[in-house]
C-alpha cells in the first residue's frame, strides 16, 4: 500500500515520523509525497502552541475530505495532538480511522492494517511509557544530516508548557542504543548528527544517576564518518564545566549551542517556572564565551507572558541588546489549556504580544546583519549542501548554522567536483541579510 506522511512540529517529532516510515518500509509499504496518489495517510501532529494545533487540525481535515470521498482507504492521526485530544478527534472527525499516541508509534503498521480491514481503533498509552527507540529509520532530511533523539519527555514543568502531559517525564534512551543508531546513520552517509530532546543537558540522569551527555558526546566523536555533532535545547542551568570542556576539546563538536532562556526579567522567569535568573544567565553566557570564544549562541524567547509589563519587556530588550546573541527567535505566548500559565492573571492582549515580539525581532535583525557584515574576511569551515548549477554556486552551511533555522553561505566557484556533505574552508566575502557569500579558500578539508 502506498502511504502519504505529513510530519508537523519539531525535529523530535520528525524522528518519530522517520521511525514510523522505517517500520512501514520493512513491512513492504511504499510512500508518496503526492496525497492524490496515496492509498492511506498518516498525519504526525503537534500541539505545542496554538498555531501548531491549527496547522495539525487543518491537515487532518483536508485528508478527512479525501477519506470521506473514498480517495483514501485509511487515515491515521499520530503524535502530540493525538495523545492530548484523542477523544475529541474521534468524536469530531469520524473519517479518522486510528489515533496513535506519542508512545505508541511502533504500532503504526497495526493501525493501518486494522483500518484497511474496516476496524477503527485507538492506540493511546501512558505518556510515561517507552520511549520508543532502536527502530530503523528512513531519514527524510536528505541524508547529509540527521537528528538523534536522546531522550523523551521533560521534568522541568515550566508553567507555559504542555509537553510533560503529552510526552511524559524525562526518560533517556540507553547510550548503547544511541551509539548503535548513530553508527548506522554514519554508514548510511550522514555527516552531521544533531542531538535533540526536550532538554539534552539532563541526558542520563535517570538511567545512570549522573549527567552523561559529556560521555555520550565523546563516544559519538569516535564514530568514523561523522564530521559534525551539534547540540540543541541545552538548558542554561544544566550546562556544566565538564560539558563546556568536551565541546571545547572535541573537534567534531560544533562550537554552537542552542540555549533557550525564554526571558530575562527575574519576575517573569519565576512566573514561568524557570530555574535561572538574569544573573545566572549572564554568568553562564560569559563562561561559554570565555572558554569557547568562537561559540555561536542561539536562544528563544517568549513575548507577552502573563503578567509581563512594559518594564519587563524593556528589561528583556536591553538584555538582548547587550548580550547580542548570534541567533535568536521569539514566540508570542500561547495560552494552552491544562498549563498553570493559562490560569494566571495578567493575560496580555494579542496585539501587545505581537508588537513586543516585533520589537525584539527588529533588534535581533540589526544584530544579526551586523554580525554577518563583521564576518567578511574571516575563514570558516562549511558543509556543502548542494549546487545551483545554472549559477556556479554551491549552497553550504557553516558550523554556526543549524539546518532549517539559521542561514546559509553561497559559494561562487566554477568547480563541479564537490559533493553534499563535503567540508571545505571558506573565505567570507560578503553578506545578504542572514546569509553569507563566500569563496573556497583551498581544497576540500577532508
Amino acid at each position: 500500500m502506498k502511504v502519504a506522511f505529513v510530519s508537523l512540529g519539531c525535529d523530535k517529532n520528525l524522528v518519530d515520523t522517520e521511525m514510523m516510515l522505517g517500520m512501514l518500509a520493512e513491512k513492504g509499504y511504499t510512500f508518496t509525497d503526492d496525497e492524490e496518489e496515496a492509498e492511506a495517510a498518516v498525519v504526525n501532529t503537534c500541539c505545542f502552541i496554538g498555531d501548531a494545533k491549527e496547522e495539525s487540525i487543518q491537515a487532518i481535515l483536508e485528508l478527512a475530505e479525501r477519506r470521506q470521498a473514498g480517495g483514501l482507504r485509511a487515515l491515521v492521526v499520530a503524535g502530540c495532538l493525538a495523545q492530548r485530544y484523542a477523544r475529541e478527534i474521534r468524536e469530531e472527525i469520524p473519517e479518522v480511522d486510528a489515533v496513535i499516541g506519542t508512545m505508541a508509534i511502533d504500532r503504526v503498521a497495526e493501525a493501518l492494517e486494522s483500518a484497511c480491514a474496516g476496524e477503527r481503533k485507538d492506540y493511546i498509552t501512558d505518556p510515561d511509557a517507552g520511549p520508543v527507540y532502536g527502530k530503523r529509520r528512513s531519514v527524510t532530511t536528505g541524508g547529509i544530516y540527521a537528528y538523534l533523539k536522546i531522550a523523551e519527555g521533560c521534568d522541568k514543568r515550566c508553567t507555559y508548557c504542555i509537553i510533560p502531559k503529552v510526552r511524559g517525564s524525562y526518560r533517556s534512551v540507553p547510550m548503547e542504543a544511541l551509539i548503535e543508531e548513530s553508527e548506522r546513520l554514519a554508514e548510511e552517509g550522514v555527516k552531521e548528527l544533531i542531538l535533540v530532546a526536550q532538554e539534552t543537558t539532563l541526558y542520563g540522569k535517570d538511567l545512570y544517576g549522573r549527567k552523561a551527555l559529556p560521555e555520550l558526546l565523546r563516544r559519538l566523536c569516535r564514530i568514523e564518518g561523522l564530521s559534525w555533532i551539534r547540540l540543541l535545547y541545552c538548558y542554561p542551568e544544566e550546562i556544566t564545566e565538564e560539558l563546556i570542556r568536551v565541546i571545547k576539546e572535541e573537534p567534531k563538536i560544533c562550537h554552537y549551542l542552542d540555549m533557550p532562556i525564554q526571558h530575562a526579567s527575574d519576575r517573569i522567569l519565576l512566573r514561568m517556572g524557570r530555574r535561572t535568573g538574569q544573573e545566572e544567565l549572564r554568568e553562564r553566557i560569559g563562561k561559554l564565551r570565555e572558554e569557547i570564544p568562537d561559540i555561536c549562541l542561539r536562544t528563544t524567547l517568549i513575548s507577552g507572558f502573563p503578567g509581563e509589563t512594559q518594564e519587563d519587556h524593556i528589561e528583556l530588550y536591553r538584555f538582548v541588546n547587550e548580550i547580542e546573541f548570534d541567533r535568536l527567535g521569539v514566540f508570542t505566548y500561547s495560552r494552552e489549556e491544562g498549563t498553570a500559565a493559562a490560569d494566571m492573571d495578567g493575560q496580555v492582549p494579542q496585539e501587545i504580544k505581537e508588537a513586543r515580539r516585533s520589537e525584539l525581532m527588529e533588534l535581533q535583525q540589526a544584530i544579526a546583519f551586523e554580525k554577518a557584515e563583521d564576518a567578511k574576511g574571516s575563514a570558516v569551515m562549511a558543509m556543502i549542501e548542494g549546487r545551483m548549477e545554472e549559477e556556479d554556486v554551491y549552497v553550504a552551511r557553516t558550523y554556526r548554522d543549524a539546518p532549517g533555522v539559521d542561514g546559509l553561505v553561497f559559494l561562487h566557484t566554477p568547480r563541479t567536483d564537490l559533493m553534499s556533505g563535503d567540508l571545505v574552508k571558506v573565505r567570507i566575502t560578503g553578506s545578504h541579510e542572514y546569509d553569507l557569500i563566500g569563496e573556497l579558500e583551498n581544497e576540500s578539508a577532508e
